[in-house]
């Protein structure tokens, strides 16, 4: 085990905090009215909390592979969110897309 597990767990972890922002984020523009002002501030305070778990992850990481488990973590999730709970429809391109960033994935953690 390398001293950058724990990191990339936090990553993956901060990333799924992320998404749950964006969950509320987007919640928060579904209604009727222009803003949902209670989602959206839920959605803002769990940004701001993340904080806390990037200084942490910044200080133990290079910021190259930070930034894909990240990017990559968020696309998986968001993927999930959108088709789950909002019903949003993806096309082939998108899916063979998210099949190589799991690939991707799993190749960087295969090397870190």
């Amino acid at each position: 085990m390398t001293d950058t597990f724990l990191p990339v767990l936090l990553v993956i972890f901060l990333a799924g905090v992320g998404v749950l922002g964006d969950f509320f984020i987007k919640l928060a523009g579904n209604g009727t009215k222009y803003i949902s002002w209670p989602y959206f501030i839920i959605g803002l305070l769990i940004y701001v909390l993340t904080a806390i778990g990037w200084f942490y992850v910044m200080k133990h990481m290079d910021l190259n592979i930070l930034g894909i488990f990240y990017s990559l973590t968020t696309v998986i999730l968001l993927f999930v969110i959108g088709t789950l709970f909002f019903k949003e429809h993806v096309n082939g391109y998108e899916m063979v897309g998210i099949i190589l960033g799991i690939i991707s994935i799993a190749l960087l953690s295969r090397f870190t």
